[in-house]
């Protein structure tokens, strides 16, 4: 087990306790993304969620960040179109990237899930090229798997 890997167990371990009992999506994501950036060291953590045709800016940590994002556009949009989880290893190659910062190099968007319904979305920066791999994803495809529980 890297160490990677034992930081995301304890990530995953944390939020059903972080989170259980808890009737307050805002509060629930905001805790959520403290702890991912609190433990892994992110540059961005925060989520965007679905109204309408358009991914709306939740609550997250690190600078300022876009307000809204459209279907289908940028890495947020193309993860939740595609219901799948997008790993983007250099942003400067990935056509259409909505640069919110330029100090944004990798960046990981995972879908949130509720009754088969794309709800919303996790997005995470790096500042460096090439920060997110499988790990990572398979990681917080499970912690946004438990995560969508909490979410009312």
């Amino acid at each position: 087990m890297t160490d990677k890997e034992k930081v995301y167990g304890e990530v995953i371990q944390t939020l059903s306790p972080l989170t259980e009992g808890v009737n307050n999506n805002v509060g629930v994501l905001a805790n959520c993304a403290a702890l991912i950036k609190e433990k892994l060291g992110f540059f961005w953590v925060g989520f965007y969620m679905v109204e309408g045709e358009k991914l709306i800016l939740g609550p997250f940590q690190g600078p300022v960040a876009c307000y809204e994002i459209g279907y289908g556009r940028g890495v947020c949009g193309t993860a939740w179109k595609e219901r799948k989880s997008v790993v983007v290893k250099d942003v400067e190659e990935f056509p259409g990237h909505i640069a919110c910062s330029s100090l944004s190099r990798s960046e990981i968007v995972v879908p949130i899930f509720k009754n088969d319904k794309v709800i919303g979305v996790l997005d995470i920066d790096s500042t460096s090229v090439g920060t997110f791999d499988e790990t990572d994803r398979i990681s917080l495809e499970k912690a946004m798997e438990i995560l969508s529980k909490y979410l009312v």
